[in-house]
C-alpha cells in the first residue's frame, strides 16, 4: 500500500473511532462541556506520543507512523472541533466551560503525548 493510500485508509478509520466514541460519551454529558472530543484529543496525542518514540526507537516503521500516526490519529482528533466547541460556548456565554476546556485541552494533550513517548522511551532503553 502506498503511503498516501495508507494515510487514507487509516484516517478514514480514524474518523470512525472518533464518531463511535462520541456516540458514547456524549449522550451521558449533563454539561455543555464538550468531554468527549477532550477524551478523543487527549487519548489520541497521548497514542502519537507513544508511537514516535516507538518510530525513533525504531520499533515502528515510518510506513506504519503514516498508516497510524498521520492517518488514523490524524482522523480521530480533531482541533477543528476543539475550536467549534469553544466558540459555541463563548456564544452561549458559557464562560466557566471555555476557561475549563482551554485550560484543559492543550495542557492534557501535550502532557500525555510527553508522558507517553518518555515511558515507550524508556522501555526500549
Amino acid at each position: 500500500m502506498t503511503t498516501a493510500l495508507a494515510v487514507v485508509a487509516g484516517g478514514g478509520l480514524g474518523a470512525f473511532a472518533r464518531y463511535r466514541l462520541e456516540g458514547l460519551i456524549a449522550p451521558r454529558q449533563r454539561t455543555p462541556f464538550p468531554l468527549s472530543t477532550l477524551v478523543i484529543n487527549v487519548s489520541g496525542s497521548t497514542a502519537l506520543g507513544a508511537m514516535v518514540a516507538a518510530v525513533t526507537a525504531g520499533h515502528l516503521s515510518t510506513a506504519a507512523l503514516s498508516l497510524l500516526g498521520t492517518g488514523f490519529l490524524g482522523g480521530y482528533t480533531t482541533f477543528s472541533t476543539f475550536t467549534y466547541e469553544t466558540l459555541r460556548l463563548i456564544e452561549d456565554g458559557a464562560w466557566r466551560y471555555v476557561v475549563l476546556n482551554l485550560l484543559l485541552s492543550g495542557p492534557l494533550s501535550f502532557g500525555g503525548a510527553a508522558i507517553a513517548f518518555s515511558a515507550v522511551r524508556s522501555s526500549f532503553r
